[in-house]
């Protein structure tokens, strides 16, 4: 699924996994999921709010690890696509993709 880096301020905090992908790969009765950040495994809880709108995926780990990929000083400030690929149960792996490969916004 494609999902956007999530922003508060000039830091990185999260991804923005939309609406629809929320509905269609995570399940209501998930409290938490693993992230696959290259070689790190880390998990990752999941707010109630999650299901109602606020589909953002924070965690300090996963602010770092953006970070880490210097997506923060990108010209514009504007949201960068990655690829969450499920990978398991409750398992997903996060990556960047190619510019031709953003086929749609999260929604």
């Amino acid at each position: 699924m494609v999902v956007k880096t999530y922003r508060k301020g000039r830091r990185m905090r999260g991804v923005e996994v939309g609406s629809i992908n929320v509905r269609r790969y995570f399940p209501r009765e998930t409290a938490e999921i693993e992230l696959l950040l290259d070689h790190l495994r880390i998990q990752c809880d999941l707010s109630p709010d999650f299901w109602t709108g606020d589909t953002e995926i924070r965690d300090p780990r996963l602010s770092a690890w953006l970070e880490s990929k210097n997506f923060s000083n990108r010209p514009g400030d504007s949201p960068i696509t990655l690829a969450l690929i499920p990978s398991g149960k409750n398992c997903f792996r996060l990556q960047p993709i190619a510019s031709s490969l953003r086929l749609h916004d999260p929604g």
